[in-house]
Parts: C-alpha cells; structure tokens; sequence
C-alpha cells in the first residue's frame, strides 16, 4: 500500500509542478498522470476492486482539490512580481553639441568610442569605418545617437 500512496504523492507533486512552475503540457505532467494512472492500476492489480475503486476515487478527489488550489486568487499572488517602479531613467551623457571635436578610442566600424575632453562616449560614424586615434567631429545629434566623421584638414 505504500507504493500506491508514494505513486499518488509523486503525481500530485509532478503535476503541481507542471501547473505551477514549468507550465506547458510537458514531462512533468505527464509522468505526474502517469504516476496517478499507475498507482491505480497496481491498486487494481494488488489489491482487487474495491481498494483500486477507493484509489480511483481519491486519486479524482485530489485532483479536484489541487485545481480548485491552484485556480483561487491567493496561490497567483503569491507567484507574482507585486513591486512598481518608481524610478526614472536619467541621463548621464555630457551634453555634446554638433560640432564638438574629439579623438577616436576604439575603431568606428560604424560603432565605437570616442573620447571628447574627459568623457567616453559611444558614437556611429556617419559613413565608413574609422580607426582609432582619429580626430573626429560631432556631426549630427539624432535621438540619442551621436554621429561623427573625421576632422578633414584644410590644406593651402
């Protein structure tokens, strides 16, 4: 009688799982109804009629009594995420205007670091790659995204 009453317990737990913490029809639960199924049959099997009737029954019964536990407000809350947010983003980039000039860390291949006095900041070069240790400008300012492009020398 104590592998019956283990196969029950094993089942109940397995499909409380596949419920509750892996959802999905998965392995959980079918081994859980498996194990339920088993645990009748071997009643059946072991013990005649009668005794597998009453394990039918009780094994019905649980199930009955775990979705009602499961379905019923209380046990999702429990379950849930219940904290808000309050906080805001706030932005820690150096104001760039267009125009600024600063030197390449890393290579613009289109993205990258640029130093501009003595902040680092992510860029988009505005066409091409760019390698590092070039001069660059700040071009445009769309969103918040900085392109740039290399300080062309004016030669006479």
């Amino acid at each position: 009688m104590g592998f019956v009453v283990s196969l029950i317990l094993i089942g109940l737990v397995l499909i409380f799982a596949e419920i509750l913490i892996i959802p999905g029809v998965g392995v959980a639960g079918i081994l859980g109804l498996l194990s339920m199924g088993g645990s009748c049959y071997y009643a059946f099997y072991e013990f005649g009629s009668t005794t597998g009737g009453i394990v039918t029954g009780v094994n019905g019964l649980l199930l009955l009594l775990l979705t009602i536990y499961v379905l019923r407000a209380k046990t999702w809350k429990r379950f849930t995420l219940d904290t808000n947010i309050d906080s805001k983003a706030v932005s820690s980039d150096p104001v760039l205007s267009v125009g600024d000039r600063g030197k390449t860390v890393t290579r613009l291949s289109p993205m990258g670091a640029v130093r501009v006095g003595d902040n680092v900041i992510e860029v988009k070069a505005l066409e091409g790659m760019i390698d590092p240790g070039t001069e660059v400008e700040v071009v445009l300012i769309e969103d918040n995204k900085i392109y740039v492009s290399p300080v062309q020398e004016i030669k006479f």
